[in-house]
């Protein structure tokens, strides 16, 4: 039989079975929780009462009025992937930077970036900019791995720039508010952006025949109307991002409210762009009640397994783990980061936030480890579930485009698979090496925070100040003596202490 302390280990590892086994996740949850949930009861480790905890805390799920801006942002999403938005900015960046070597290249990664904060989502990213470009990438002569990594990873950049759907699932699981989370990862998905480029200038230096400019006949626009399409695409979408973050930072909106902002401002840009139809909001609430109810059913099926793995006190197993690491904090956030690199090969990034994070945040905050940077730096790795070759989905997003352009004839011959996954490696370790970033220089992440004011109570002094009326301000009590009542002592017998009787003396 299997003793109370070898319950978390054992259920612990089940999960993991179960997980490489390939079954749904959510339902291996629940299944595993309601499983060894009986088990325990059965065997004393707790009582039945204490599963009667179980609707609390999955009606606490459902009632959870953050999760509500996750619709939003991914109605957004989905209505700006099919709005033409992608089309105007990689166009216009693509012919402002394209006489230069790698300037496609550059547009690539600096619209990646303006996508990833008006959309939100890593596919609606790789999707757009992968029709967009890699046929273009490929008719000038870029380097097939090159051009396809530079697609993925720009697309994953999406998951670490605000309103990303990641960092308010974390908010959530970490107990912070998503306008932290959102200023904390504003200097890594900067720093990011930085590496992407500076990666991109040295390929430039040394294999410039990766990355031929773009011949003059590519280059239709010039002059004034090269500036009108820029403008096109730049102006609305700096609008949409005020709209949903500068009202989340400014305190003028919850995350709800600057979702359905984002909801509108997204249908509104589609009108513009003269693309907004019944079909496209259709096919944009479609992809919504998909992903919405995913999430979902995930969170609840985590809920179930995590009550269980407390009642046998999983959390203590956890935390006695992982605290016994040598290098204390910086050796925790060395050991946590290299576990969710592997597990991100089988995992994507919501079974990860749902099912680990309530694992590790009690331990780091034991630590003393700030939970907006231990957010912002779990984000950071999770960046990388979307590279990892084979599993990444950036790179199945990248796979089924590639096959779409071949067979439309835009690209004469077909991008295999291992081009894929061989373009993805040098940007996966770009992504590492921010996490180490991260790690060891915290302040790229706190310093866009609010800091909480500090008061010594030493330095702290009181003063007193009484108006002068002119009466004796013990006159009242004197009277109230002479009235009968308990003897006061007079103003001369205060000034001296040994003419007070110590036995008169109250509380």
């Amino acid at each position: 039989m299997i003793a109370m302390e070898q319950m978390a280990p054992v259920m612990f590892g089940a999960l993991i079975l179960v997980m490489l086994l390939g079954f749904p996740v959510a339902f291996s949850l629940a299944g595993l929780g309601l499983g060894f949930g009986y088990f325990a009861v059965s065997q004393g480790f707790f009582t039945e009462a204490f599963m009667g905890n179980l609707p609390i805390r999955l009606y606490g799920v459902l009632s959870n009025e953050l999760l509500l801006s996750i619709p939003f942002f991914t109605f957004m999403g989905a209505i700006l992937e099919r709005c033409g938005l992608a089309e105007d900015l990689l166009e216009g960046t693509g012919q402002l930077f394209g006489s230069k070597p790698g300037g496609l290249a550059f547009a690539v990664i600096l619209v990646g970036a303006i996508l990833g904060a008006i959309t939100g989502t890593v596919a609606a990213s790789v999707i757009a900019m992968g029709v967009i470009s890699l046929p273009v990438m490929m008719r000038y002569g870029y380097d097939m791995r090159f051009a396809t990594g530079v697609i993925a990873a720009s697309g994953t950049i999406t998951q670490l720039i605000p309103p990303s759907l990641v960092l308010v699932v974390l908010a959530d699981q970490l107990g912070r508010s998503v306008g932290d989370m959102y200023l904390g990862a504003i200097g890594p998905s900067l720093l990011q952006t930085a590496i992407f480029l500076l990666f991109t200038w040295a390929v430039v230096v040394f294999r410039p025949h990766w990355v031929p400019p773009l011949p003059p006949e590519a280059r239709t626009l010039q002059g004034s109307a090269l500036l009108k399409r820029v403008l096109w695409g730049m102006v609305p979408s700096v609008v949409l991002i005020f709209l949903v973050l500068g009202t989340l930072f400014m305190g003028l909106a919850t995350p709800t409210e600057a979702g359905a902002l984002g909801a509108l401002g997204g249908m509104a840009l589609a009108a513009l762009h003269k693309r907004l139809s019944w079909a496209l909001v259709w096919q944009a609430m479609d992809s919504t009640f998909r992903v919405t109810t995913m999430v979902i059913f995930i969170l609840l099926g985590s809920s179930v397994f995590s009550l269980v793995f407390q009642g046998v006190d999983g959390h203590i197993w956890i935390e006695h783990l992982l605290t016994n690491l040598p290098g204390g904090p910086i050796g925790f956030l060395i050991a946590v980061n290299i576990f969710v690199f592997f597990l991100a090969f089988f995992l994507d990034f919501f079974e990860i936030a749902f099912i680990i994070v309530p694992l590790l945040a009690p331990v780091a905050q034991k630590l003393g480890i700030d939970l907006v940077w231990f957010g912002v730096l779990l984000c950071v790795n999770m960046q990388t579930s979307f590279m990892h070759p084979p599993f990444g989905f950036a790179l199945f997003y990248l796979r089924g485009v590639a096959d779409q352009i071949h067979k439309s004839g835009a690209i004469a011959r077909p991008i295999q698979s291992r081009d894929i996954y061989l373009g993805a490696i040098p940007w996966v370790l770009l992504q590492l090496s921010l996490v180490a970033i991260v790690i060891f220089w915290p302040e790229s992440v706190t310093a866009f925070l609010d800091k909480e004011e500090v008061v010594n109570v030493d330095d702290v002094k009181i003063e007193m100040q009484i108006e002068d009326t002119g009466a004796d301000p013990l006159a009242p009590m004197v009277e109230e003596s002479a009235s009968g009542a308990e003897p006061v002592p007079s103003a001369a017998d205060m000034a001296d202490p040994s003419l007070i009787d110590p036995n008169t003396l109250r509380p």
